[in-house]
């Protein structure tokens, strides 16, 4: 019954997988003064379709939600960048056979590979610096969630990325 519980604990602790973010940005750029957003139109994020459409509609969402506007004539575009990669679970049973200063004792891992995403957001001014402001964002991922908890996830990761922007000096 111990095992089972501390089982369930295990699962529980690693099915909220956190979300990692590091931000970079060009120290001279007058974030003031970029009020208006807008997406390169060749974008190749490296999601599949719907989840790009979650990622855009999240970051859209939070944007308008801190007071800028999407609008044809933008005073910066943002881009998106994305990888996947897999990481061995770090969950093992240990099982030992001897006595005293003798004996064999072995891991056996248990639990499935864990899918990561790392994405990449970019704030690109084309008309003055290029790129002033950047976020990364490292996660788990599973890729069997339901739709609904896709993009929870998705808002999670944009809320912990735009929560440095405009970063403080």
């Amino acid at each position: 019954m111990k095992f089972l519980k501390y089982l369930l604990l295990v699962l529980c602790v690693t099915s909220c997988a956190p979300i990692y973010v590091n931000y970079d940005y060009e120290k001279a750029t007058n974030f003031s003064e970029y009020k208006t957003y807008n997406f390169f139109s060749n974008i190749e994020s490296g999601l599949n379709g719907l989840d790009e459409k979650r990622l855009i509609s999240a970051l859209e969402t939070k944007l308008n939600a801190m007071g800028l506007e999407k609008t044809e004539n933008a005073s910066f575009f943002i881009d998106i960048k994305s990888e996947e990669f897999e990481s061995n679970s770090n969950s093992a049973v240990g099982l030992g056979v001897g006595g005293g200063y003798s004996g064999i004792s072995v891991g056996i891992p248990f639990g499935q590979t864990n899918i990561n995403k790392q994405i990449t957001v970019e704030f690109v001014d084309e008309s003055k610096t290029g790129l002033f402001w950047q976020a990364t964002s490292e996660s788990g991922f599973k890729q069997n969630q339901k739709p609904e908890k896709r993009e929870a996830r998705f808002k999670a990761i944009v809320e912990k990325m735009l929560a440095g922007y405009p970063p403080e000096k």
